[in-house]
């Protein structure tokens, strides 16, 4: 029989139906949801919609220049517009409380276009007319096998630390995989009350190749005879006390130690059960559980595998109510899987395996209705990314660890999952050289305790400072310290989390701290909280650009390098996101780009690369460089643009990637049009690179402070691969250290920062403002030089 994808996950309805919830933070944007679709296991119901949500944006827009505008003018104007962006709602809630959650969404469903709910999973059939009757929909079932499938294509395509393998005894016990950027083939073994082995091989092409009878619900049946224990969880919990070779007769029991000719050990099972036939003696529950548990996980174990090797595909994930978290149960079918394919196959768990029949029902849903916007019927023409502020995570279910999360009135267990559509679709850096092991943060703060405890240290000591720039920022917002403080409380609500489960969002690095905070802070409505910084210190540089290129004009060719270097470093101190500079800032705004060079760590620098720089730069100039920018005001206007000026010279085209939408004080695309626009009409060689299309301005597609070259926007890696790109430039701590620092590129690449954080600096063997200029040439190209 085929496992059921809803499955039951087992727990009590015994619960107190009337009990309150703290619906807004759930069943958020409600008023403005369009579809509907379900998905009800035998305790568990996982709820998706679409809705949209209002937010605010910053809009900068360039004054007409035609008239002479007075001295001291500002360069452009900042206005904060509503912008409508579609997200879809994940939710999962016991059944005890269906009927609480079903009138809560019919007091709250505004919008009367809904006429369907798309429902899978078994318990669909029992709570049809209870569904039918509260929200007056149409229940519409779907296969639960294609919706299984559809939304396990989509969590791999978009949550780039969807699946992770589990290590038992290591710290922590998951270590999350980089999602190969083709997804298939891919085996999926759902372990529900049987089993079911699906090949899929496409968006739309599966196969079930094979299952068994002998499934979660074979464990949670006789394992119920056997210890008179009716609950699933309870049951596992017994399993994870026992010991099974009280009760299994293994290998030594039968040839007093191991059978060497046969390559067995001692200690392997050779008898599930076996004990129990010869022996009179009473066995524990807990020792019969676990013997139980071993038995059927070694089965479907070596099943998964012979399928694997059958099929030659080496992706094997695992789900069903049976995995669905447990450490107990994730652990025995890793070793199984070990021990089979002899560490040559890896089993794989998924961190939102319990929403895809849900997703699945829902884009199901979608395709078939042509006329929401939602995914314009096909929702691969869009990326969606996963909404921080909005998700739970993955919680730690360890028996006697943290119960998954519970909201305020104490016993409503509910999980959330929130992904946003993305205005582009995200492709990888046709550059990078082997996109499958392609990682892009430097440190791994969920294997490093040491560096975990300082970055979120870290985090909520700036706390204060970036609340305080959040309200600057919305002078129009009567309620905008209210809206900030709710923003410092959940905020700091998520690094606590995060402190206690590291692995909630995948891996934890210094980027997800980052991006977990610019989330936080559109919540609220401080969609860019530097806008009035970066307004001006891009007046103020521009003021300086045509002295500092004058300067440059006037001296040799080899002093002109080396200062152009300088200049770009000295740029790079700019930067508010480090509180070691916005400190200076603060308290010396007179602080400028002279004083910077003064600060920057003298040659030979902590990563030094320049004298091959030079060698390089007599030779041939290369076709076209792509730069990936970073901060606003001196690091873009007198450090970018004079060193990209020096290439467009040299007859080397230039592509600006800049962020589509604010982080911190980061340059983005709209603002650098305008910058570009200013430059040109000051400076002939910038003016004509423009007009000849040498020189091109496009737009990442992040919205980070890092930089994730496997997620970048389609138009750029159009523009990339059209140009004959030969040399990439990454600049500034965020893009260049945090990330990328060891990302292996097919063209030359030049990495530089100055780093602007001691403990940083001295983990990389430096201090602070030490200097990293990185020049790299791939293994392949070093022959033909």
């Amino acid at each position: 029989m085929a496992g059921h994808v809803g499955g039951s996950e087992g727990g009590s309805n015994s619960m107190d139906k009337s009990i309150t919830l703290p619906p807004d933070e759930i069943f958020r944007n409600l008023e403005n949801a369009k579809r509907f679709a379900i998905d009800i296991g035998g305790s568990l119901t996982k709820l998706a919609y679409y809705s949209t949500v209002q937010h605010k944006v910053a809009k900068v827009r360039s004054f007409d220049h035609s008239v002479k505008e007075a001295e001291g003018d500002p360069l452009y104007e900042i206005s904060v517009q509503e912008e409508i962006t579609a997200r879809l709602h994940f939710i999962k809630f016991e059944n005890a409380y269906i009927e609480t959650c079903l009138d809560f969404i019919k007091d709250h469903l505004v919008n009367t276009e809904t006429k369907v709910i798309k429902a899978t999973g078994g318990g669909a059939y029992k709570f049809k007319d209870l569904i039918e009757k509260k929200l007056k929909l149409k229940v519409d079932k779907e296969d639960e096998m294609t919706c299984l499938i559809k939304g396990c294509n989509f969590v791999l395509k978009n949550i780039p630390h969807e699946a992770f393998v589990y290590a038992k005894h290591a710290d922590p016990e998951f270590r999350f995989q980089n999602t190969h950027p083709d997804i298939f083939p891919y085996l999926l073994i759902n372990i529900g009350s049987g089993v079911s082995i699906v090949k899929v091989e496409s968006e739309d092409k599966f196969e079930r190749i094979g299952g068994s009878s002998i499934g979660g619900g074979t464990f949670w049946g006789l394992g119920a005879l056997l210890t008179k224990t009716k609950r699933f969880d309870e049951l596992l919990q017994l399993a994870s006390k026992g010991q099974h070779s009280n009760v299994d007769m293994l290998v030594k029991d039968i040839y007093g130690g191991a059978y060497e000719s046969l390559g067995l050990t001692g200690d392997l099972i050779a008898s599930s059960f076996g004990k129990s036939a010869t022996t009179d003696k009473q066995f524990s529950k807990e020792d019969m559980a676990k013997s139980l548990l071993h038995m059927i996980s070694n089965d479907i174990g070596q099943l998964a595998c012979l399928y694997a090797r059958l099929h030659n595909l080496s992706r094997v994930y695992f789900g069903g109510f049976f995995i669905r978290g447990h450490p107990v149960t994730m652990h025995t079918i890793t070793y199984s899987i070990n021990f089979f394919t002899k560490g040559e196959v890896q089993a794989l768990f998924l961190r939102h395996e319990g929403y895809l029949g849900t997703i699945g029902a829902f884009l199901k849903g979608a395709e078939e209705d042509s006329e929401c916007s939602v995914t314009n019927s096909d929702p691969n023409q869009y990326s969606w990314g996963e909404n921080y502020a909005g998700s739970s995570g993955l919680m730690s279910v360890s028996p006697d660890i943290n119960p998954m999360q519970r909201a305020r009135s104490g016993t409503f267990t509910f999980d959330m999952l929130e992904m946003d559509r993305l205005d582009r679709q995200l492709v990888n850096l046709p550059l990078l050289q082997d996109p499958s092991s392609y990682i892009p943060d430097t440190m791994d703060l969920t294997e490093d305790s040491h560096a975990r405890e300082y970055w979120l240290y870290c985090f909520e000591e700036a706390l204060d400072g970036v609340v305080k720039r959040a309200v600057a920022s919305r002078p129009d917002l009567p309620e905008a310290t209210e809206q900030a403080e709710k923003f410092r409380q959940k905020y700091r609500h998520k690094l606590q989390t995060l402190r206690q489960q590291p692995f909630a969002y995948g891996s934890l690095t210094v980027r997800s701290l980052l991006d977990t905070r610019e989330h936080c802070l559109n919540e609220f409505n401080f969609p860019d909280p530097y806008s009035k910084i970066k307004q001006q210190e891009n007046d103020m540089a521009l003021k300086y650009y045509q002295k500092v290129v004058r300067a440059l004009e006037d001296l040799s060719w080899e002093q002109r390098q080396f200062a152009l270097v300088r200049g770009l470093l000295a740029g790079n101190v700019f930067d508010w996101g480090a509180k070691a500079v916005s400190d200076v800032l603060e308290t010396d705004p007179g602080f400028g780009f002279e004083q910077a060079k003064q600060q920057l760590q003298e040659r030979p620098w902590l990563v030094d690369a320049y004298n091959q720089w030079i060698e390089r730069l007599k030779g041939e100039p290369h076709k076209c460089a792509l730069f990936f920018v970073d901060n606003s005001g001196i690091d873009i206007i007198l450090g970018v643009f004079p060193f990209v000026r020096e290439l467009l010279l040299r007859g080397t085209q230039v592509v600006f990637a800049s962020n589509s939408g604010p982080a911190l004080n980061d340059v983005t695309n709209n603002e650098l049009q305008i910058l570009t626009e200013r430059i040109a009409g000051m400076d002939p060689v910038i003016q004509s690179a423009v007009k000849d299309d040498r020189l091109t301005l496009v737009q990442s597609g992040s919205s980070s402070p890092c930089l994730d070259l496997s997620r970048l926007d389609k138009v750029l890696a159009t523009v990339v691969r059209e140009r004959r790109t030969d040399l990439v430039i990454i600049e500034g701590m965020g893009r260049a250290i945090h990330t990328n620092y060891y990302a292996a590129l097919s063209c030359e690449s030049l990495k530089l920062a100055v780093i602007k954080n001691s403990w940083l600096a001295e983990r990389l063997g430096g201090k602070i403002f030490s200097v990293v200029f990185k020049y790299e040439v791939p293994p392949q190209m070093q022959v033909q030089h």
